[in-house]
């Protein structure tokens, strides 16, 4: 049974001093998680936002609709000018995510410490 997606923005500093917004998202992400993915991203400002961390942590799931949702954020960022990471993500998604293109939008990796590291 699929669990309603949750998110919540947090401001971080990097460890070189730039501000960082982390998008964290909770439950399971598909079509319905509109709201929660892309509204999220587009509630930022585009003008004082330039690092967005998405913290896939707390996912169980994302089926090929949610897929799309994150490609599309990490698209309207990109064209932007912001610089997206993500982490958290199980193995499995992953390869997943290299799989269909994500990688050429965002870096992955595997916690929290090591995207901010890379900033």
């Amino acid at each position: 049974m699929q669990t309603e997606t949750r998110s919540r923005i947090d401001q971080l500093t990097s460890p070189t001093g730039h501000p960082v917004s982390v998008i964290r998202f909770e439950g399971d992400i598909s079509s319905t998680s509109r709201d929660a993915v892309v509204g999220a991203y587009q509630s930022l400002s585009k003008e004082t936002v330039r690092i967005i961390l998405l913290d896939f942590t707390k996912v169980e799931y994302i089926n090929s609709s949610g897929i799309a949702l994150v490609i599309q954020t990490m698209i309207e960022a990109s064209n932007s000018g912001q610089k997206v990471h993500a982490f958290g993500l199980s193995a499995h998604f992953q390869k997943v995510f290299t799989m269909v293109g994500i990688t050429k939008y965002a870096n992955l990796f595997p916690d929290q410490q090591a995207a901010l590291a890379a900033l």
